[in-house]
């Protein structure tokens, strides 16, 4: 299954995007990881209603290109969560 992403706004510094079908986990999870960042203003996420709308994303840079900020923080995310799978295998024997 693809995941969709709606971008509502792409400029130089701000990146405005949806979440199609996600609320909370996944939103709160990206946004608290942006803040790891230096060059993060804005790290946030709004979810109107989460049985009847998606979750919506802002992020602001003061330099750095927004995508390759968050594309570097997905990363970051995936090593973490792979370095938890590897942790876990090893308790769960």
């Amino acid at each position: 299954m693809v995941m969709e992403i709606v971008v509502l706004e792409n400029t130089k510094n701000r990146l405005r995007f949806q979440i199609v079908g996600k609320t909370h986990t996944l939103a709160n999870l990206i946004t608290k990881k942006l803040w790891d960042e230096e060059d993060i203003i804005i790290s946030g996420y709004n979810l109107k209603h989460p049985q009847t709308s998606n979750v919506e994303l802002l992020i602001e840079t003061t330099k750095k290109d927004p995508k390759k900020v968050l594309l570097d923080t997905l990363t970051k995310i995936k090593k973490e969560s792979n370095e938890f799978k590897v942790a876990f295998k090893k308790i769960a024997k």
